[in-house]
């Protein structure tokens, strides 16, 4: 598989899960009283592409071209997707483990699966099933009764309305009396004292209006940048239209397109990516959290454990004592 960091990164690596696995309990009790879309978050982006492999099928939605690629030439166009369709190395437990405390699950059911089997999909369709997924998630709570996570569901390739009630059904039953019912941004106290830790943003409108425990879609800032400074710009453009009332992303995910492969087709996302991180940290660390307009929430990028992201984020809420 594809997206693995360097060897180099292992130990630092291990040291940040280790240092970040609980660390919404560890802020200062101050912070225990700020709204969550008022703390500074780390997420992934596109949180499950670290299961996909030569074997996944292409995405039905992907293009046509693409399509009849992948039929003539297998073996060529598979590898070939799969090196810039794998945005994470670690699996899910190991972001969790690490700090990630947003997971972008984009969620299909591919044609020729099974009836009820959902899967997650990056233009590639992934190993992993979407219930089992939801089941290590809550596995993981338990073990960390004072930690909140975002979960976006999003894309929703191939449901009906009746894979929608499937698994919305399925949220439910894993998560129980851990789910947060939709309604003001709640603080970490007020969660802690309700037993709550998960808020599932459900982009669906029809789902949404049956089911309370189902937030509205978090905003996304994608840039669809190939270069790390046109992102930048992009990123602060956003800020000085002013920042969303509620939860919302700032993605620092890097995003190829035809010309960029085609000019590199020895490269993969991770190769593009990687090289750029430290610039795209140092923007991180230059931001604020908290309720001014151009102040940041959740910050959300790949290759999550190849660098300082998470740690930098995390740290950023320190800037909400020195008001």
């Amino acid at each position: 598989m594809g997206g693995q960091v360097s060897a180099s990164n292992s130990f630092s690596r291990l040291r940040c899960r280790n240092a970040n696995e609980d660390w919404m309990s560890a802020l200062c009790p101050r912070l225990w009283d700020v709204p969550l879309h008022h703390l500074s978050i780390p997420g992934s982006h596109d949180t499950m592409t670290y299961c996909l492999n030569k074997k996944s099928p292409i995405s039905h939605e992907e293009s046509r071209l693409l399509q009849l690629l992948n039929k003539a030439f297998p073996c060529i166009t598979r590898p070939v997707v799969l090196k810039w369709s794998v945005t994470q190395a670690l699996d899910v437990t190991e972001q969790l483990d690490a700090g990630v405390r947003y997971l972008d699950l984009r969620i299909a059911h591919m044609l020729e699966g099974s009836e009820k089997n959902l899967h997650f999909v990056h233009m590639v369709y992934t190993t992993a099933l979407v219930e089992d997924t939801l089941t290590e998630i809550s596995e993981w709570l338990e073990q960390h009764p004072r930690e909140v996570v975002i979960l976006a569901c999003r894309n929703f390739e191939g449901l009906s309305e009746d894979l929608h009630e499937y698994l919305v059904a399925c949220i439910k039953n894993i998560f129980g009396d851990m789910l947060c019912p939709r309604g003001e941004v709640p603080t970490l106290r007020q969660l802690w004292s309700r037993g709550q830790q998960v808020i599932v943003s459900y982009e669906d409108e029809s789902s949404l209006g049956r089911h309370h425990e189902l937030w509205p879609g978090v905003p996304y800032w994608w840039g669809n940048r190939v270069k790390t400074e046109a992102l930048i710009r992009y990123l602060e453009t956003m800020k000085s239209c002013g920042r969303p009332g509620g939860l919302f992303v700032a993605g620092i995910n890097l995003t190829e397109n035809l010309q960029y492969v085609l000019a590199h087709p020895s490269e993969s996302l991770e190769k593009m990516t990687l090289p750029n991180l430290p610039r795209l940290s140092a923007w991180v660390r230059e931001q604020r959290p908290g309720p001014g307009s151009r102040c940041t929430n959740i910050i959300a990028g790949d290759f999550i454990g190849a660098d300082s992201f998470v740690s930098d984020v995390i740290a950023l809420n320190q800037k909400l004592l020195w008001c």
